[in-house]
């Protein structure tokens, strides 16, 4: 099971963490809404367990983002602490999708009634259907060879995205070219023809903006935040 913590509290992040180290977990633990929202934008969580007094943006931010981007949430479960929260508050989380409420300081009872029937939950490793001619083709129709493939292209994603962020907000289109035609072959062979497309005109654009065209830069300043999205639905 993957846990997201957000938390400021150091005490509290090593009691999470203590607590919930003998439960077959991955904590991983962040302080601020925004470290929360590009954790969600590249991995995926069955758990996500948020302080509200947070520092900068409050965790109402978060769980209200989460509501209008279901694709960030991808499922998890929600859980916040409570403490000093009125009825209305209350009632507000669990509009937004909040299912446990944790009080300070949280006992040990109550973190593990959070991984109340995830442990049984079944895993989704379901291979789309949609993704069966890219196993005949490219996998000899091997299941399992391509769900290895795919998961150790879902550990190497967060890379790619933070390399291309970063070669994208510095205008480097070499690196962003070599990225997306990685990234073009990598999306075809697991069958996500429509974000291959996406790299491979990337890849293109890029070429031509490293070239000088003004057009083709516009184009790929457009054309990275779509692949991102892509690949962080991947994840």
């Amino acid at each position: 099971m993957r846990v997201l913590l957000v938390e400021d509290d150091p005490t509290l992040q090593r009691f999470v963490a203590m607590a919930l180290e003998d439960d077959d977990v991955r904590l991983q633990a962040c302080i601020s809404v925004d470290e929360a929202l590009l954790a969600l934008a590249t991995q995926r969580f069955d758990l996500v367990i948020s302080d509200l007094m947070l520092p900068g943006r409050h965790g109402l931010d978060l769980l209200q983002t989460l509501h209008k981007r279901p694709e960030l949430r991808a499922g998890a479960r929600l859980a916040v602490f409570s403490a000093g929260i009125n009825p209305a508050v209350r009632e507000q989380l669990e509009a937004l999708g909040v299912t446990r409420f944790l009080s300070k300081p949280c006992s040990l009872a109550d973190l593990e009634s959070c991984l109340d029937g995830l442990r049984d939950a079944p895993a989704n490793v379901a291979t789309p259907s949609i993704h069966q001619a890219a196993i005949e083709q490219y996998f000899g129709g091997n299941t399992a060879l391509y769900q290895a493939f795919l998961a150790r292209a879902r550990l190497q994603f967060p890379n790619d995205i933070a390399n291309g962020r970063k070669a994208w907000e510095r205008g480097e289109h070499h690196k962003l070219r070599h990225l997306a035609h990685s990234l073009k072959s990598v999306l075809l062979t697991l069958g996500h023809a429509d974000a291959a497309a996406i790299a491979r005109q990337l890849e293109l654009d890029a070429q031509q903006a490293a070239e000088g065209s003004e057009a083709a830069d516009d184009a790929v300043r457009s054309a990275w935040p779509v692949l991102e999205s892509a690949l962080a639905k991947l994840l």
